[in-house]
Parts: structure tokens; sequence; C-alpha cells
């Protein structure tokens, strides 16, 4: 049975390759609050007067988000929403849907949980699978990820068909420094951010939404 060394070096490994070859580089609750004790009637002998005001409910703050770091895992991750515009079979859309991907591949990493990215990713998507194969495994024994925020400068398609209701679309992307820690909260591996670097998508619209078939980096790693 591997070493939990050896296996999180091969994580790291596989993170470190799928970032620079198919990817790059790689709720809130509130509870109510208890309204306000209600004032005594001004006036008790006078019948049009109310006996209480109106009490109003005081919401309590929404949980706060809590960035992953040296101490522990993220807390609080707010789950990225779908823009209305990213709907739309439509160049603008398309453009939309881009940025979104993104900013689900940034949640996976923070969090591990793979469901917003899953479901606008194609069941076909290997680039997504490995994706998952690696932010999974980094979240598991206790082991967290720190940082790795993909930030998108661009995002650019001709919007014309590679195939029925497939189209190709350009990212400009780079990912922020990523922090890899173990079950027992020691550093394993820090990777600085790189140069924003080109992704190519093809994305298919169906049932009046987007997937990502395929998301690959644009340069050939040397």
């Amino acid at each position: 049975m591997p070493s939990r060394t050896s296996r999180t070096g091969s994580l790291r490994a596989c993170v470190s390759a799928l970032v620079f070859i198919s990817l790059m580089s790689v709720t809130a609750c509130s509870g109510g609050g208890t309204p306000p004790a209600a004032s005594p009637p001004s006036d008790a002998q006078s019948p049009s007067a109310p006996s209480t005001p109106t009490p109003t409910a005081t919401p309590s703050p929404s949980a706060v988000y809590k960035p992953a770091d040296a101490t522990g895992k993220a807390q609080n991750v707010p789950v990225p929403v779908l823009p209305e515009a990213a709907k739309a079979e439509t160049k603008e859309g398309l453009e939309a849907f881009a940025r979104y991907w993104y900013s689900t591949l940034s949640y996976a990493y923070e969090t591990g949980d793979m469901k917003p990215l899953e479901l606008v990713s194609s069941p076909t998507c290997a680039s997504c699978e490995r994706v998952k194969e690696v932010v999974q495994g980094w979240h598991s024994e206790g082991r967290w990820l720190a940082g790795g925020k993909m930030v998108v400068e661009g995002v650019q398609t001709n919007f014309v068909e590679t195939g029925p209701a497939e189209y190709q679309v350009l990212i400009q992307v780079y990912q922020d420094s990523l922090s890899y820690y173990r079950g027992d909260k020691t550093l394993d591996e820090k990777t600085e951010r790189g140069p924003a670097a080109g992704d190519i998508m093809i994305a298919s619209y169906g049932d009046g939404a987007w997937r990502a078939v395929t998301v690959e980096h644009l340069a050939k790693s040397r």
C-alpha cells in the first residue's frame, strides 16, 4: 500500500500536469433574527389606536466567507451563480458561459465540490474528469488546497459552429498561487502564480443550456 507521502506527491504531480497541459498552470445561511419586543400602546383608551406596532424581524448577518489558509479549509464559500446572459445561444452568451465555467473551476479547487462544474460540463469532458480526480484527492483524508483562483482576463469567440450546436471559445486566464496542505496541517508545496495563457473550450448548446465538451491549454508543455 503506498505511503501518504508518495500518494500526496503523485496527487501534486497530477495537479501540476493538469494545470500546464489541460487547464492552465490548474452559503450563506441566514438565521432569522428575534423580532424586537412590541412597544406599549400610546393611548390605551383610544379605540382607533392599534394595540401594538407591527413588529419587524431583524435578520442575523450572513455567514462570513473565510478563504482557506494555513490554519484550515475554506468556509462558507459562495456558490457561483450562472448569469442570465450565459443562458442564451449567442456570442455574448457563450462568452459569459466561459467566464462562469472558470468560476466553477475555482470553486472546485477551493471546496473540493465538483457539482457546479459537473452541471455545466459534458459527461464526455476528459479534462473535467482529470480535474475531479486531483481536486477530490486533495480534499480527502484531511488535505486541502488554499488559493488557486482562476482569473479570466479575456474571452473571445467568432461564434461559428464547428459541429452541430458546438462552438469554440478562446480564454486568456491565469491561476493564483496554490498551496497544498496535508492532513497534519503541514505545507506540502506551493506553486506560484504563472503568466496568463490561452485555453480553448469547445462548448455545446442544448436544452437551453451551454456545456463544456472539452477545455485544453493551447500551448504544448515543454
